[in-house]
């Protein structure tokens, strides 16, 4: 095996360190960088970074181009391509400017990381995004069993996630002190809950039907009063597992403990869809669902503005840009109502065109 060179692992290390304290970068983001970084380093079996030129960063994307996949053993998609030498192409942006590094390498060598605007333009294209109904939601959460405690905790997982489109890391953390029945809200706040950018912010049940609201309702008073839990407890907590006579491992109650990741939350998701016999949905889904469902309901700005900033986003045009412009469903109705015959205007109507038309004959 190829020893790694020392002068790179400093150099990584340092870059590691800039990003999650200067540009303030989580732990998954600094892993896909170094995920990339490792596997030019293994393209160029471990060359010194002072050594860089633009020929290896051309070789490396051609060799990129013809991996696959380890799991489907398809060939790299072009998103995967873009970031991996987004990445490359950053980091050696920032290394040229470091001291030891600033005499020895071209920074425009690093422009060669580039995809074609082709390839470009397929990577950053936006895909259809598979969301389910609020129907779809009901019928799962109808078809799921709920004579257990683990199977009500399931049960009012979904549910809660539809009430309020929390992300699934931020459900892996919430106690049960952030949640207020009386009031129908969730308080996630970033000191204690795995939010996104770490933003506090308040999150009011949205109104997707009564069926929800009882489930959620009901499995937090089993918390509360069936297991005396209290408000420092995960509002969803992980399972209790032991070594059955058979050597395996089987549920058995819930602990006071948190998830430590989302896996097993989506791993409810897809039980539960499959229960009710529809496609799996994941749990960031319905996110979308609720977006959609807000578009149908706010009749004015004010509205939306509080429908997105109930999903935590600071401003509505987060809420716009991150889930799409005029979705596919939403395009093919307003193009069919477009193709239906206008009615006539009525005698109102009429009069107010031609007082209108007075006006500008008039002037």
């Amino acid at each position: 095996m190829k020893k790694r060179n020392t002068n790179n692992v400093r150099a990584i290390r340092n870059y590691c360190v800039f990003l999650k304290e200067a540009k303030r970068q989580s732990d998954a983001s600094v892993d896909g960088v170094t995920k990339a970084i490792n596997r030019f380093e293994e393209y160029t079996k471990y060359k010194d970074f002072k050594q860089f030129h633009c020929q290896q960063a051309v070789g490396f994307k051609k060799n990129l181009m013809g991996q696959k996949n380890v799991v489907t053993d398809q060939p790299l998609s072009k998103a995967t391509l873009n970031t991996t030498l987004r990445h490359l192409k950053v980091f050696f942006q920032w290394l040229a400017l470091q001291s030891g590094y600033r005499s020895r390498m071209n920074y425009n060598d690093m422009e060669y990381f580039n995809l074609s605007e082709k390839d470009a333009r397929i990577a950053n294209t936006k895909r259809k995004k598979p969301v389910p109904t609020i129907d779809q939601v009901v019928q799962v959460l109808e078809a799921m069993p709920c004579m257990t405690s683990i199977e009500m905790r399931d049960r009012a997982l979904v549910a809660f996630t539809l009430l309020t489109g929390a992300r699934d890391s931020a459900v892996a953390s919430l106690k049960l002190k952030h949640i207020c029945i009386a009031e129908q809200s969730l308080y996630q706040d970033a000191r204690e809950v795995n939010t996104k950018f770490s933003k506090t912010f308040t999150t009011y049940f949205f109104p997707v039907g009564e069926l929800p609201v009882k489930i959620f309702s009901d499995w937090v008073n089993h918390l509360t009063a069936e297991l005396s839990f209290g408000p420092d407890d995960p509002l969803f907590p992980k399972t209790r597992v032991r070594n059955s006579p058979s050597h395996k491992f089987e549920p058995m109650g819930l602990l006071r403990e948190h998830w430590t990741t989302a896996g097993s939350i989506r791993r409810i998701f897809k039980e539960g869809f499959k229960a009710a016999d529809l496609p799996y949905y994941n749990p960031h889904s319905f996110r979308n669902t609720l977006v959609r469902l807000g578009e149908k309901l706010c009749c004015n700005a004010e509205a939306f503005k509080a429908w997105s900033q109930n999903l935590g986003h600071e401003g509505v045009l987060t809420t716009f840009y991150s889930y799409g412009d005029v979705t596919d469903y939403r395009q093919a109705e307003l193009l069919k109502s477009l193709a239906q015959p206008k009615s006539e205007a009525t005698p109102e109507m009429e009069a107010l065109i031609e007082q209108t038309m007075m006006k500008m004959l008039n002037k």
